[in-house]
């Protein structure tokens, strides 16, 4: 039979301020270590640490623009856009742009604190 998931968990999110971090599929709601699709919403001005994460992600912006550094420069991703970082790739995520953004995020394998490898 089909599992429902009724609502997803809200997960604490590194960064400088706080943001939401709503898992519908993963570790922490279903269990999942194959995948993890969560919804973020990040407000103006958030900034995480850099991460050289183990999984790669999918992410899909749906509100705002969403700014990816790497070690190769610096994407701005509208909404309607997407990217894709590489498990391996350090990476940085923000939203420097009035009204933040709402993307969605999949990660293969799943998020994991563990996996994440974020900057000291």
């Amino acid at each position: 039979m089909p599992q429902l998931i009724a609502q997803p968990k809200v997960i604490e999110a590194a960064g400088n301020k706080p943001k939401r971090i709503e898992e519908f599929f993963g570790r922490v709601n279903s269990g999942t270590e194959a995948l993890s699709i969560a919804r973020m919403v990040s407000p103006t001005g958030w900034l995480e640490p850099g991460q050289t994460p183990e999984f790669d992600e999918y992410t899909v912006v749906l509100k705002g623009l969403l700014r990816v550094a790497s070690k190769d420069g610096t994407l701005d991703v509208a909404a309607g856009q997407g990217v894709l970082t590489r498990a391996g790739e350090w990476v940085q995520y923000s939203t420097p742009q009035e009204g933040g953004a709402e993307y969605i995020a999949v990660c293969l394998p799943a998020f994991s604190p563990a996996t994440v490898h974020r900057d000291a």
